[in-house]
């Protein structure tokens, strides 16, 4: 069993001086949140995610779910936990106020998801989930569904989900097949959904399923799919809860991890159609489901951050506590993390997850601005940067996840690759973060189509004159000395995007041969930047006599990601504006033998 310490204080540095506390405390509607406030919420959260979530978390991988006739169980303890968790409120805590919720800014819930991700992340989903059908209903349901709905489900009575992928259908929601035929007020649902997070569970009272569906009168592909609500039991016009509705849970799939998170194969209308609601306009759902694309992408990225933060503090805690050989430049008896190779790992691990988290908080700073803000220009300014960066802090963070926890794996030796000492869960774990809600390639091929080539690059060129402004502050300082690793990748940064806007109207199969790659640059280039800034502000912190070993640290981060990490950029660079040739020119039949 794996312990987990919320790292409180790097969440709240980075809070202040990246994501920038300050600004999004002044926003309308914000008045109340203060850093005393955000400080006390994380140090609650930090309590909750290490004494009650983080010691189901290998017992729960270990056990699995149960799907017996429909009914599943989920492993000890887990019931337990989702009860105290909604007791004492942490379910409502981006939850609109309107309907029970806290109403607390995306910056300030940020910390706090990424707390119950590395403590226990097939747990997370489940709230995570249920967040996001109560923003789609928030967002797009009648006042009617939102106030029959939404107070349960803030209360975490009841718990939500997103039915989307099919057997056929997975990421190409074009084919989807389920159907919704009109029955008075209603529909009648009938089709099966695949790959269902906490599509059936006995941890809730009622499960509310989010629905894609095609109406008998449909245009073909994406425009005719619409959203539907489907409860697991009917609900009366008083709340309470009637009939079973005809949807079952046909099995939960065997994964490679997250086990404790039941991912169902949902059957809808298996006795005459299960009972659906119309959730907004028929033939929008697609749509509607998109204005939650971002806070869904941003989640999962914080997914990559979690994991990755969770293997380190179980490769920080082995290395610091196995004492094997003596290390080369170190005393005898020292323990291995003095190893120059075992030192470079955890080094690695660490710069990296200090760079992931500023990005996915930067990000979600920028989502307050963006919705908050009462200056048009600014918010729409925060809204160009939030679209760009989401598919970076989505694929980037959850690729680089793979590789820490992989490295935590490493730093444990032989050790690691025995499942008893629980290295081995975070990498399992972390793998499904590069594929669930959009593989790395769809967020590469967003980023580049969507978000650089579509404005002709203004949002690249706009995060660039930051980049820029901030490298001219810093001339001259210690931390403009670290910069200065920064100008090449950076000009490069700017190099690539110009190539895609010449490129990709022409042969989009270019650019998306080099979007992976294009991805890793800006989060390799940005993630540096956002270091630097933890930097400058940790220097400020020493001349007013602070904590001198936490300001060596933030330091030390930077420079050896500077020194180890940045270089990779520049491969990047070459595979996107001179690499994609390789790769649209073959013919995958020359590999049939």
């Amino acid at each position: 069993m794996t312990a987990y310490n919320a790292p409180i204080r790097d969440m709240l540095f980075v809070l202040r001086e990246v994501g920038g506390l300050d600004r999004v405390a002044a926003l309308p509607g914000n008045e109340e949140v203060s850093e005393d406030l955000v400080a006390a919420i994380l140090e609650e959260a930090g309590k909750f995610a290490g004494d009650v979530l983080a010691p189901l978390n290998q017992p729960g991988d270990q056990q699995g779910c149960v799907c017996k006739d429909g009914v599943v169980t989920t492993p000890d303890g887990v019931r337990q936990a989702y009860a105290a968790f909604s007791e004492n409120g942490w379910n409502a805590i981006a939850a609109p106020q309107e309907f029970g919720g806290q109403g607390l800014p995306a910056l300030v819930a940020t910390p706090v998801q990424e707390m119950w991700k590395a403590a226990n992340m097939a747990f997370s989903l489940c709230p995570m989930l249920t967040l996001g059908a109560m923003n789609a209903i928030d967002h797009h349901g009648s006042q009617a569904q939102k106030a029959l709905y939404l107070p349960n489900m803030v209360a975490g009575r009841w718990t939500g989900t997103m039915n989307l992928t099919e057997p056929q259908a997975g990421s190409d929601l074009a084919a989807v097949r389920t159907r919704a035929v009109p029955d008075g007020d209603a529909y009648r649902i009938s089709g099966t959904k695949i790959f269902i997070t906490w599509g059936e569970n006995d941890v809730a009272e009622n499960i509310i399923h989010l629905v894609l569906a095609r109406l008998p009168d449909a245009p073909p592909g994406v425009k005719g799919i619409s959203l539907f609500i489907v409860p697991k039991f009917l609900v009366n016009a008083d709340g309470s809860l009637g009939a079973r509705n005809d949807l079952v849970c046909a099995s939960i799939e065997h994964k490679l991890g997250i086990h404790a998170s039941p991912t169902a194969v949902m059957s809808f209308g298996e006795k005459g159609g299960a009972i659906g609601y119309l959730v907004g306009e028929a033939n929008r759902g697609l749509e509607y489901m998109f204005t939650m694309m971002n806070h869904a992408r941003l989640n999962v990225g914080l997914e990559g951050v979690a994991i990755s933060e969770r293997a380190y503090q179980k490769a920080l805690s082995y290395a610091m506590d196995r004492v094997q050989g003596a290390p080369l430049g170190a005393r005898a008896g020292d323990p291995i993390a003095y190893h120059p190779d075992v030192k470079r790992m955890l080094l690695d691990m660490k710069s990296r997850i200090e760079a992931m988290r500023a990005l996915a908080y930067f990000a979600a700073g920028q989502m307050d601005v963006a919705h908050l803000s009462r200056d048009a220009a600014e918010a729409r300014a925060a809204q160009a940067l939030v679209d760009l960066l989401i598919p970076v802090v989505k694929g980037w963070c959850t690729e680089s996840a793979v590789w820490i926890a992989s490295t935590g794996i490493q730093v444990h030796g032989g050790m690691g690759f025995i499942e008893e000492t629980g290295a081995a869960q975070h990498l399992r774990d972390a793998r499904i973060t590069t594929i669930y809600e959009g593989t790395t390639a769809i967020q590469a091929n967003d980023l580049v189509g969507r978000k650089i080539a579509r404005d002709g690059g203004a949002a690249a060129q706009a995060l660039i004159a930051l980049i820029e402004a901030d490298m001219r502050n810093w001339a001259g300082s210690d931390v403009g000395a670290l910069a200065k690793a920064l100008e090449t990748p950076l000009r490069h940064f700017g190099e690539a995007v110009e190539w895609i806007v010449r490129t990709h109207k022409a042969a989009p199969e270019k650019t998306a041969a080099s979007a992976v790659a294009m991805l890793h640059l800006a989060g390799l280039t940005v993630g540096y930047w956002l270091l630097l800034r933890q930097a400058a502000a940790a220097l400020k912190r020493k001349e007013a006599g602070e904590d001198p070993d936490f300001v060596k640290a933030k330091l030390a981060y930077a420079s050896y990601y500077g020194a180890q990490v940045l270089p990779q950029a520049e491969p990047c660079f070459v595979s996107v504006v001179g690499g994609s040739g390789a790769i649209t020119e073959f013919d995958p039949a020359l590999m049939i033998r």
